[in-house]
């Protein structure tokens, strides 16, 4: 029988490599895809490429989208300073307007070409910044556009879109990824990471990392 196929949305942060590291857990032939949308922090990137090799996904590939055209964003605009506090209400400035919708549509592209039936992404509604594009009733919706939108839901298939940390908090990501013996070492969460890659441990993403560690009671690798 052969295995099952899914695309897995790898960022390069801790996140979306232990969703790659549970999908493939879990028997499922993982292509790995990686969106270059004109992020400021481009170390990611590199860590993803990483992650997708060590795991073992049966391909890496990386899609180009300049979302930095439109900026709006502390993640892509140059001229917006990123947050080292928490944001006081609202959606925060490193929200990137879109950008859940047009990586979840790149992922059901690829599934269709690679005749994938399921897309897995490390949306999180607990331990995260409140961008509305990480919700369960916004997956949930993107499901049903799936089978509206693709020449295989119209033949009758569907596609699931895997949000398997969704409801967990940072620390317990954390726990699930090194039992599945992930190296945290590999990943990049900061939005803000000095010219050699190094994180700021000031920003938002920094800080949320952070505290996942800490209530894990383990060390993070990248500060050992």
């Amino acid at each position: 029988m052969a295995a099952k196929s899914a695309v897995v949305l790898v960022s390069g942060g801790l996140d979306s490599a232990t969703v790659l590291a549970m999908a493939i857990a879990e028997g499922w032939r993982c292509h790995a895809l990686s969106v270059d949308y004109g992020q400021r922090h481009r170390s990611e990137l590199e860590a993803a490429a990483q992650v997708a090799r060590s795991l073992g996904a049966v391909e890496h590939r990386v899609a180009r989208v300049g979302l930095n055209v439109f900026g709006g964003s502390a993640l892509t605009d140059p001229s917006i300073a990123v947050p080292t506090q928490p944001s006081a209400g609202g959606i925060p400035v490193t929200y990137v307007p879109a950008r859940n919708t047009i990586l979840l549509a790149l992922a059901l592209a690829y599934a269709e070409v690679t005749s994938s039936e399921a897309i897995f992404t490390g949306a999180n509604a607990i331990d995260y910044s409140g961008y509305p594009d990480c919700r369960p009733e916004f997956i949930a919706a993107f499901e049903q556009l799936a089978t509206l939108a693709t020449a295989k839901g119209v033949g009758g298939a569907r596609f699931r879109v895997h949000t398997p940390l969704i409801a967990l908090t940072k620390a317990q990501i954390i726990a699930r990824g090194l039992e599945l013996g992930l190296d945290y070492g590999l990943t990049h969460s900061c939005y803000d990471p000095s010219a050699s890659g190094r994180p700021c441990g000031r920003c938002d993403s920094c800080q949320l990392r952070a505290a996942g560690f800490a209530q894990a009671g383990v060390t993070d690798p990248l500060l050992a």
